[in-house]
């Protein structure tokens, strides 16, 4: 009985191992997948952390794991980032989950596209090499827009008029219009006007004096100003002149002047009556002598 009760015990051993051996060497299959991304969205020209999650690194099938990301349009990173980094497979946690987490902090490109933005990671095994994932990285459009039209053009005095409405989602500081050498254009003193800042969807206007063409041209404007995220940035526009609708005004025509005209007449009125009085006292004095 004691050698029957012994022999299944062996048998139990050596299935537990059987099983053991089995699971060990089951085949190395990471999942990988990126759980999170701060700030969302990302701000063109400044920092995002992301969070990979690799699963399945318990598995000592695995070997030496290394992982890296990708630095393409549109991130980079720093010089002193380790990338790719290694990881030895086996438990890392203290809980012994069966995955990893690897942060890196990127630096979205200035000129990054407004939505969602690939990435790329790679990863290789000791069963497997180079194998290529894509993930998406919300950006979100800083840059600003502006619509920009001829308000008002003055043929006498010369001064030239621009409305400018910020159709942007976000505010700008220190929005400037330059007017650039051009044919047909000539500027009278300064061609470049600090406007301020223009909040979203509010609108303001910048003056010139500017000699224009009396036909219809084309006038190229340089737009200069400050993003949310304190960064210069220059767009150009081109804004449509027509004549035709600053011509032949009221309110250009000059005036005759009524009002000075009144006020001679008054004191040319006021200078006649004292000559006629002073007149009339010399004629009495002298009656008054002669009759004397």
């Amino acid at each position: 009985m004691r050698k029957a009760n012994i022999g299944v015990i062996i048998a139990i051993l050596v299935m537990i191992y059987s099983f053991s051996v089995i699971a060990s060497a089951e085949p190395c299959n990471l999942q990988i997948s990126m759980i999170n991304q701060d700030p969302y969205p990302a701000i063109q020209g400044d920092y995002v952390k992301v969070l990979f999650k690799i699963d399945g690194i318990r598995n000592t099938e695995c070997g030496t794991v290394t992982f890296g990301i990708k630095e393409d349009y549109p991130i980079s990173l720093d010089p002193n980032v380790g990338n790719p980094i290694t990881i030895k497979s086996g438990v890392y946690q203290k809980n012994y989950a069966s995955y990893y987490l690897a942060s890196y902090k990127l630096r979205i490109d200035s000129n990054a596209l407004d939505g969602e933005n690939p990435i790329e990671v790679y990863y290789s095994t000791k069963t497997a090499s180079n194998i290529v994932k894509e993930f998406d990285i919300t950006v979100e459009d800083v840059r600003a827009d502006f619509e920009i039209h001829v308000k008002d053009y003055n043929y006498l005095t010369k001064e030239l008029t621009f409305e400018i409405l910020n159709t942007a989602k976000s505010d700008v500081e220190a929005l400037t219009i330059e007017i650039p050498k051009q044919d047909d254009i000539t500027i009278k003193g300064a061609n470049r006007i600090v406007v301020g800042d223009l909040d979203s969807n509010e609108y303001t206007t910048a003056d010139f004096e500017a000699i224009l063409p009396n036909e219809e041209t084309r006038i190229n404007l340089n737009v200069i100003y400050t993003d949310s995220i304190n960064s210069r940035r220059e767009l150009q526009k081109v804004v449509d002149f027509d004549p035709s609708y600053f011509v032949d005004r009221n309110g250009d025509k000059k005036k005759f002047p009524w009002f000075g005209v009144i006020i001679v007449v008054f004191i040319a009125i006021i200078f006649i009556r004292r000559i006629i009085k002073k007149r009339k006292r010399e004629a009495e004095r002298k009656k008054r002598r002669a009759m004397a």
